[in-house]
């Protein structure tokens, strides 16, 4: 499938992930917009004891952690997109 279906459908809850990427169990979820307790003093500085965040798309790496994602522009154009169940 296209980029686009597979961001309308990381929105509706999916997992999603290319079919090209070769790390083993790597995929991509949608989460929310909400906040969580500040970590750090840098943070309790700025934020106080809650610091919100706006929704992002997260990837569970093949290391098995997970980090914020940004497509790159062969992701945005490929056609290779599936659920993963």
């Amino acid at each position: 499938m296209e980029f686009g279906t597979a961001l309308f459908l990381l929105k509706k809850g999916y997992k999603v992930a290319r079919r090209g990427w070769n790390g083993k169990g790597m995929f991509l979820y949608y989460v929310p917009a909400n906040s969580y307790p500040a970590q750090t003093e840098a943070a309790k500085e700025h934020f106080g004891d809650m610091v919100d965040y706006g929704a992002y798309i997260a990837m569970k790496t093949a290391q098995g952690n997970v980090v914020p994602w940004l497509a790159s522009q062969t992701d945005v154009l490929a056609e290779d997109w599936e659920i993963i169940k």
